[in-house]
């Protein structure tokens, strides 16, 4: 009975470890889509020459890199 309850205790930790390491490996795609959020059009243009944009655009009052959310994910999955 104790091998039992130890088994299942060290099963939950894996588990649980298992699913925070896969956080930290794939994150999460809404907050990476915030970080592509930029307060003013210069910061937008500083990331969008450095990722090989020649635009930016707005998206609800916040600046992004390159014409449209379209060509910064094409220019992103290039990185």
């Amino acid at each position: 009975m104790v091998f039992s309850a130890l088994a299942i205790a060290c099963t939950t930790v894996a588990c649980i470890s298992a699913v925070v390491m896969s956080g930290l490996v794939m994150p999460d795609p809404a907050l990476a889509h915030s970080k592509g959020l930029y307060a003013t059009e210069a910061e937008a243009r500083e990331r969008a020459e450095q990722i090989g944009c020649k635009a930016v655009h707005e998206n609800n009052g916040r600046w992004m890199p390159c014409a449209d959310e379209r060509e910064l994910h094409q220019q992103l999955r290039q990185q």
